[in-house]
């Protein structure tokens, strides 16, 4: 495994290669330990756990175990984009019915915000810029995307969108390649890897104990479930699975996420460019293709482009593939001068991929294994958990403490919300339906319609960061 200190061309992600330098890791697990609570994953969803379980509990004795460091999965490889569900309102309203699915939209436009008032609370120097997400349509096709969301929400008395005129949008996103959109005000962006650190920072100074390079190598579920590591063992009353996409190798887990790749590049600094393309502040943006674009700018100036649909793991094995350099780099460089064509011109100067925990209905999901209510656990995320991991570390700890509250009743926390086919049917269908979806998407992009077939196959892709309109 790649040392994520790394800053030669191995390292995870230029994130990690900006937050690490100067930062002390924690030390490895060796022998026997005792804790209340195990949390194995040092990613935001673990590390929101043990700091939500310490806020109502001081007294519990937390173990968090990380097999690299805190950040190097998913919450450090990520956009950097803190949404809401509000984009997803649609797959919430059927999952839990339209008034639960408010006071959860809700309640994760509350976190974004509440996850900037830590940043400063506990001075952590994460870049947090709350200025918006800009949903868009860069062909034809997709304007309107956002329509069934904003009719089901206005029904309903709620109007988190504003929409925004053509030459607005242009004018916010600097570039005229958008063609439409709408802009959601409860949105920010972070400096991902920087954050998971602010937090495992925290959790060490209120009393939970952090063992890196200390990855789970055998979950025994015995009477007081252990937690084996290469060189010890954490006996525990409650344990948490809190591993995103490494949760696929809980048999019991495996059928209920597929793993996919989503690759990000980066520029070169260029504020003095993107002043003058008008692209100023923190705003985040995507456009509405299931295979999603999704782009932001750093406050050194720099433009970080990612694109989903990459690499699919077979039986959700993560593997090298979903590490190190985007195999698809210069495809996705290829998409963010298409959109950005004035900006052509600018280096790539880095590249990375990462393995994304995708639902069949876009939204994580929570519960107990089977017959072992002493061990939870918390997954799907499906590119969108910056923001909803702060509900999901209240979910978690309600579940480990037993507590009865508005977010553990809920139906995100009944379990997996359906389950993928078994393999080799899952890889194989999986790899022809994103092929569907690329074609489908490729024509639209050239203002052609995509045969039935291939827009009957793209239709079958679960629900991605934004919905997309259906035939």
């Amino acid at each position: 495994m790649p040392d994520p200190r790394a800053t030669s061309s191995h390292a995870i992600s230029l994130w990690l290669q900006e937050a690490l330098p100067g930062t002390e890791e924690a030390p490895s697990l060796q022998g026997a330990q005792q804790a209340d609570v195990c949390i194995v994953g040092g990613g935001y969803t673990g590390l929101w756990t043990a700091l939500e379980l310490k806020r109502r509990q001081p007294s519990l004795e937390v173990t968090l175990l990380e097999a690299r460091v805190c950040g190097a999965g998913a919450s450090g490889r990520n956009g950097g984009f803190v949404l809401s569900w509000w984009a997803k309102f649609g797959s919430l309203a059927k999952l839990c019915g339209s008034g639960e699915a408010v006071r959860l939209a809700r309640a994760s436009a509350e976190a974004v915000d509440e996850i900037g008032r830590f940043c400063g609370e506990h001075g952590i120097e994460c870049h947090y810029r709350p200025h918006g997400w800009l949903w868009t349509a860069t062909s034809p096709a997709q304007i309107g995307a956002w329509r069934p969301v904003i009719e089901q929400l206005e029904q309903l008395g709620e109007r988190p969108f504003q929409e925004l005129t053509a030459e607005e949008v242009a004018r916010r996103s600097g570039s005229d390649r958008h063609l439409a959109g709408v802009l959601e005000r409860t949105a920010a962006t972070v400096q991902p890897a920087l954050l998971a650190l602010g937090l495992r920072r925290v959790a060490l100074e209120q009393g939970v104990r952090v063992y890196e390079r200390s990855p789970m190598t055998r979950l025994e579920p015995s009477q007081l479930a252990r937690v084996h590591t290469p060189a010890g063992v954490v006996r525990a009353e409650r344990v948490v699975l809190a591993t995103g996409a490494w949760a696929a190798e809980i048999r019991e887990l495996r059928r209920a996420i597929a793993v996919i790749a989503s690759d990000v590049v980066a520029t070169e600094p260029s504020p003095e460019r993107l002043r003058a393309c008008g692209w100023t502040d923190g705003l985040c943006i995507s456009d509405s293709r299931m295979l999603v674009n999704y782009y932001r700018t750093t406050l050194d100036g720099r433009i970080v482009f990612g694109k989903g649909g990459g690499a699919l793991a077979f039986a959700g094995r993560v593997g090298t593939a979903f590490d190190g350099p985007s195999p698809r780099a210069a495809e996705v460089a290829a998409s963010l001068r298409s959109i950005y064509p004035h900006l052509s011109d600018l280096p790539v100067v880095a590249s990375w991929t990462g393995p994304i925990d995708r639902s069949l209905t876009g939204l994580p999901f929570f519960g107990r294994l089977r017959r072992r209510p002493d061990i939870v656990y918390g997954l799907g995320y499906s590119g969108n958990g910056v923001g909803p991991t702060l509900l999901g570390g209240r979910i978690l700890a309600s579940l480990v403490l037993g507590h009865e509250d508005e977010l553990s009743s809920s139906p995100l926390a009944a379990g997996p919300p359906g389950r993928f086919p078994p393999e080799p049917v899952r890889y194989l269908g999986g790899r022809l339906v994103r092929k569907a979806v690329a074609l489908k998407e490729d024509a639209e992009d050239a203002g052609r319609r995509p045969s039935p077939l291939v827009a009957r196959l793209a239709d079958l892709a679960p629900a991605g960061l934004v919905p997309t309109k259906r035939r």
